[in-house]
């Protein structure tokens, strides 16, 4: 595929790579998902891939389905970064194959609630059963978008996300409705691929990056002028990991570009980050 297209065809183009994904973690192709390059938020067990290793530690993996890491498909772990407390409700942002819905499950505790939501069948089916390996009753993975979350005004205490809200082609309207449903003085805290001043053209224009995670990525100052228009206070981006040529390589040339000519101008460009905000309290 080549050109960025309609809203639409990003978000088919989303569907159709991360549906594929799941059937493959889903019947044990350890070969599946991404394949071995970083233009695809992958996982490190399947590949070595720096945007996706040592995200998560062995204690938090260890009583968790394979299929759960294996689907890990983000850049950070929110789940480590994020306050969560005993009792508070929580929501994933495309929460894939669940690993970080059981994770939070855990910190919240019997008396909280952690949802995911993703718009894949495939990844539904996927977490759903991962759920039910795990024994983890406090969880619920409803189909939606981001763009529109099937949830209540002030319903969620914390919102979480690994990697997803770059892969929307309408971000505003992501902010938007996560500050919608966050409760009075909760708590945005997603990890996300951020990008420090201007992207070339030439990886805009590429869908095959933007599902991946790449070209669809906000600059770092637009992505707080959009918290802060979206209504949030106390926003932030901590970077957790910055990307050098050497790790933009196989993308670009997987995209048909030029390593030698693109990679001096993404060295140091791209980030993980750890983004933060919070809705105003009342």
């Amino acid at each position: 595929m080549s050109g960025i297209g309609t809203k639409t065809d990003i978000k088919t183009a989303v569907r159709e790579r991360y549906g594929k994904a799941a059937a493959e973690v889903a019947k044990g192709d350890q070969a599946g998902c991404c394949g071995e390059t970083v233009s695809c938020c992958g996982s490190d067990v399947l590949t070595e891939n720096p945007i996706t290793s040592d995200l998560y530690s062995i204690d938090e993996t260890a009583e968790l389905p394979d299929a759960a890491v294996l689907a890990s498909l983000g850049c950070g772990n929110p789940t480590a970064l994020a306050e969560l407390l005993p009792g508070q409700t929580v929501l994933d942002l495309g929460s894939g194959g669940g690993i970080d819905v059981l994770l939070s499950a855990r910190r919240v505790g019997s008396e909280g609630k952690a949802y995911g939501l993703d718009m894949t069948d495939e990844m539904l089916e996927l977490a759903r059963e991962n759920q039910r390996k795990a024994g983890v009753e406090n969880v619920e993975f409803l189909k939606g978008e981001i763009e529109e979350i099937p949830l209540p005004d002030d319903s969620v205490d914390v919102i979480i996300s690994n990697c997803v809200i770059n892969l929307s082609a309408d971000k505003p309207r992501v902010l938007a409705e996560a500050f919608r449903v966050l409760r009075p003085g909760g708590l945005f805290a997603v990890s996300d691929i951020v990008v420090r001043g201007d992207m070339p053209e030439a990886i805009r224009r590429s869908i095959e990056l933007w599902v991946g995670c790449v070209a669809g990525a906000l600059e770092e100052e637009e992505y707080l002028g959009l918290l802060r228009d979206a209504g949030f206070s106390d926003v932030e981006i901590e970077p957790t990991r910055i990307y050098r040529v050497a790790d933009a390589a196989d993308f670009l040339e997987e995209a048909g570009l030029d390593p030698a000519v693109m990679a001096p101008m993404v060295d140091e460009k791209f980030m993980a980050a750890f983004v933060r905000a919070r809705k105003p309290a009342v």
